[in-house]
């Protein structure tokens, strides 16, 4: 399959605070040093990893630092990474928007951007009229904007209101546009930013299914940024992670996600030690919870249709090992409705606990809990659950759940459809 994008040693130096260097002195310096002496930028040497947490020594950062990977046309490639990591800087320097300090990419076919809300658009004209100049600035002709204008019009849902200023509009009906425009480009390579998450539920599974349709119906390339982590799944097929401007892996998608919800910059878990509401007569005490991947990989949040660990690390000081111990875990909505309740006994499977440190862990196959945050609270009992409690902590933890592909059909439940999914399949019997 032919490269459509290729990314050679792409590095992007930012003075922070500045335009250029800030002083005519180290201006001039560039400039003979680059084009006097045909030497390599001096101020090259004394950027700093792009770690926006820490304070650092140098006024220089690196935005992006040796960036090398290829995208194969028809691709679907989902960049994510934390806030500041570099994902917008590296789709401003592919769409031209700022040109990279080393380093070329090489893209064959056009390419239609969609970066920030309402990119282009000028607020005193109407929404028809930002058609026709958006379009042109794509590298549209006008013969090509009026055979497709009512399908612009259509797909952005903006028809009544397609004769007003735009600035009347709200963010999510200016990203409505904005997409319309540059879905339509028939652009070999689309990039989408993070701006679809303005739009509502509605928009971004339409905008989803058009950013499939081009990639698989018309065998164009996508480079899909978002936060979102059941939208990227849903849509891509390869994944880059970026962190601190570097790339810290690439690969499949799936793969790609779990690097980044267990990377090594996250604190994990919750530590229960100094809990004040904790409830009990001891012997048992719970210590800290954290939430895994099925391959005990420490992670932040769950998607909606993963399979999940709760891990309860506990410590006994219980003189005789112990018998016949009830765990119980219930899950609350964010209003405190009780959604779930289990306890060991239930599934049939009892413990025993000596004196020392252990492990509870709760497996949660196929996660049945709809996009939203849910509160874990735990109680642990002796003598087969038999009051009064060993230890009890309402509300110990909270689990984020995000959108994710429940049902393996490429579709994302919408949140208002409740806190659970239910595991069932419908059917047309003829």
């Amino acid at each position: 399959m032919a490269t459509a994008i290729e990314f050679n040693n792409i590095s992007k130096l930012y003075r922070l605070g500045m335009v250029g260097t800030g002083t005519l002195s180290h201006d001039l310096k560039r400039w003979w040093t680059i084009n006097i002496r045909h030497k390599e930028d001096p101020y090259l040497r004394i950027g700093e990893t792009n770690d926006r947490s820490t304070k650092g020594e140098s006024d220089y950062v690196w935005a992006l630092k040796d960036i090398d990977f290829k995208v194969e046309q028809g691709d679907v490639v989902g960049i994510i990474g934390k806030n500041g990591a570099g994902k917008s800087t590296l789709l401003k320097i592919l769409s031209r928007v700022t040109a990279p300090t080393t380093g070329t990419i090489r893209a064959r076919g056009r390419i239609g951007s969609l970066l920030e809300v309402g990119t282009g658009f000028h607020p005193e004209m109407t929404g028809r009229e930002n058609i026709y100049m958006n379009g042109a600035i794509l590298g549209m002709t006008k013969a090509e904007i009026n055979r497709k204008l009512d399908e612009i019009i259509d797909f952005s849902g903006c028809e009544r209101y397609i004769d007003t200023p735009v600035k009347r509009y709200s963010s999510g009906m200016m990203v409505r546009l904005g997409f319309a425009v540059a879905a339509h480009l028939d652009p070999e390579i689309l990039v989408v930013d993070e701006v679809l998450a303005v739009g509502d539920a509605e928009f971004q599974k339409k905008a989803i299914g058009k950013m499939q349709d081009v990639s698989k119906g018309e065998g164009r390339t996508v480079l899909f940024v978002s936060h979102n982590m059941g939208s990227i799944k849903a849509l891509c097929k390869h994944g880059l992670l970026l962190e601190n401007g570097k790339v810290k892996y690439s690969g499949d998608i799936s793969q790609t996600i779990t690097e980044y919800l267990s990377g090594n910059n996250i604190d994990y878990g919750v530590a229960l030690v100094d809990r004040k509401d904790r409830i009990g007569i001891g012997g048992i005490r719970v210590n800290r919870i954290s939430i895994t991947t099925i391959k005990n990989e420490e992670i932040t949040h769950v998607l909606s249709g993963q399979d999940f660990k709760l891990r309860f690390y506990y410590e006994s000081t219980l003189a005789d090992t112990q018998k016949n111990i009830l765990l119980g875990v219930r899950i609350n909505d964010g209003n405190g409705n009780n959604i779930s309740l289990i306890h060991n006994r239930l599934t049939g499977n009892p413990f025993s606990v000596k004196k020392g440190e252990g492990l509870f862990e709760l497996l949660v196959h196929n996660n049945p809990l709809n996009a939203g945050l849910y509160s874990i609270s735990y109680s642990i009992m002796g003598n087969n659950g038999q009051l009064p409690y060993l230890d009890f902590i309402d509300s110990a933890m909270k689990l984020k759940v995000q959108e994710g592909d429940f049902y393996r059909s490429g579709e994302l439940a919408p949140r208002d459809f409740g806190p659970l999914l239910l595991n069932a399949q419908l059917f047309n019997i003829q």
